[in-house]
């Protein structure tokens, strides 16, 4: 990568340019041509796109062309997605992809959507579907893009036209601009509001679905997974929703897939305290929910990716939807969440999914980890006690005991400079890593980052 440019040195007798392709005597700017071969040196951009930079450059900034076509490479080489380290201790960070993933394609086609049996053919949903439904308890299940698709195609197919009915307290915003009310519209239903912000009774769904029965297609809870509310709050449980006659539709966010979590039995002492307030999909299946939605991402620990679990005639309904089609998963989607569906049903998700990986490892190797790094990365880190947190939107407030690294200063960016990024965070002005998010073959790179450093900074 080329460095960012300096600028020229002058004495009495000579200039030294910036760059070796510049303005010619004549004030003329350099070819693009011999422009983007002068990048090639120092970037690893396709001459393609190196031919884009030098072309924005000469038509925006003919007399300094080579500088700004240099800067411009180097940004986009900087921007493009790279492998980095997480050392923020945020389990599920949103802006580093959330849940991390381990390859699964070798690089050769798939069945994605043929029938190896009667080779015709064949379902990108039927086998993932079938897997999601027996991981969570459902008849059936549909895979899309990511939750918001699954909400918007949940309504629009089996709402609209008609009320769907919403306690004024979860009809929430959450990251991104996702607005419930505004997704409802888009959807083409009406949103009924029910209740108060922060009171919502039986009574108060029972009344909105009474006086509009023939209206009311959908009662649809959300869970607020990125806030809390407390004090003087009451809200409805699916099991009580499920006695209006109306199919209740529980968008539960996250994706825990079971309250017991089935897969951490043997790995650790008892289901995590921080998961006790996370409904779970089979669970709220069992309460009475018609349909569940949630993220594949998030807990599930798989790739970006939403699901609508629950009854057959309604997940038909939704697949038979022309919106479906616009919001499917693709093949690679598809593919690793097949991986981690497997995972969990064969109780595997602690060794082969990343993120119950990382949830699983006792505090104490991570202490050991932490002081064997500390030691090795010089007199200017120490070990310390550390708060993890689960991250995108999941059980917002929780934390999970961990131990990490501590250098005196600000040297998050000096970190996130290395060949591979390390990301940390930094708190009370001192920089810190969480070693529970950052894979074990990971701890070299960290310590070489560290002791790269100059003490103090």
């Amino acid at each position: 990568m080329r460095p960012a440019p300096v600028e020229p040195s002058r004495d009495d007798t000579r200039f030294t340019p910036v760059n070796p392709v510049s303005v010619d005597t004549a004030g003329r700017p350099p070819s693009v041509d011999a422009l983007a071969r002068s990048l090639a040196r120092d970037s690893r951009l396709p001459h393609t796109v190196l031919v884009d930079c030098a072309r924005r450059a000469v038509a925006d900034s003919p007399g300094d062309a080579a500088d700004a076509a240099a800067r411009d490479a180097a940004a986009l080489e900087r921007d493009l997605l790279a492998d980095v380290i997480n050392a923020t201790g945020v389990l599920l960070h949103t802006n580093l992809g959330r849940a991390p993933l381990e390859g699964v394609l070798l690089g050769r086609a798939t069945s994605l959507e043929f029938d190896l049996e009667r080779g015709v053919r064949g379902s990108r949903q039927r086998s993932v579907g079938r897997l999601v439904a027996l991981a969570c308890g459902a008849q059936d299940a549909l895979v899309v893009n990511n939750n918001a698709a699954a909400v918007l195609l949940v309504l629009a197919a089996l709402g609209a036209g008609r009320d769907v009915a919403v306690s004024r307290g979860e009809a929430v915003e959450i990251g991104g601009g996702f607005r419930v009310p505004e997704v409802m519209e888009q959807s083409g239903v009406r949103l009924l509001d029910v209740g108060t912000t922060n009171r919502t009774r039986l009574k108060d769904y029972r009344k909105a679905v009474d006086s509009r029965r023939h209206d009311v297609a959908l009662v649809l809870k959300v869970h607020p997974s990125n806030y809390r509310v407390e004090g003087f709050v009451e809200d409805t449980p699916v099991r009580e929703l499920a006695t209006l006659g109306v199919p209740v539709v529980a968008d539960i966010g996250s994706g825990l897939l079971d309250a017991t979590c089935p897969w951490l039995l043997g790995r650790v002492p008892r289901v995590p305290a921080w998961l006790a307030q996370e409904p779970a999909a089979r669970q709220t299946l069992e309460d009475g929910a018609a349909l569940v939605t949630f993220s594949g991402d998030k807990l599930l620990g798989g790739p970006q990716s939403g699901v609508i679990a629950g009854r057959t005639d309604l997940v038909r309904r939704c697949a038979e939807h022309p919106l479906a089609r616009a919001v499917r998963p693709g093949g690679t989607t598809v593919a690793l969440l097949q991986r981690t569906l497997l995972a969990h049903l064969g109780r595997s998700a602690c060794d082969e999914v990343p993120f119950w990986r990382m949830l699983a490892i006792p505090a104490e190797r991570l202490r050991e980890r932490a002081h064997d790094a500390a030691v090795r990365a010089g007199a200017h880190v120490e070990a310390v006690a550390l708060e993890s947190l689960p991250g995108a939107g999941s059980a917002p407030g929780a934390t999970i005991p961990s131990w990490g690294l501590r250098v005196r200063g600000d040297a998050s960016r000096a970190l996130r400079a290395r060949p591979v990024p390390v990301v940390a965070r930094v708190q009370d002005g001192d920089t810190l890593l969480d070693l529970r998010t950052v894979r074990p073959e990971d701890d070299a790179l960290v310590v070489a980052a560290l002791a790269a450093l100059t003490p103090g900074v």
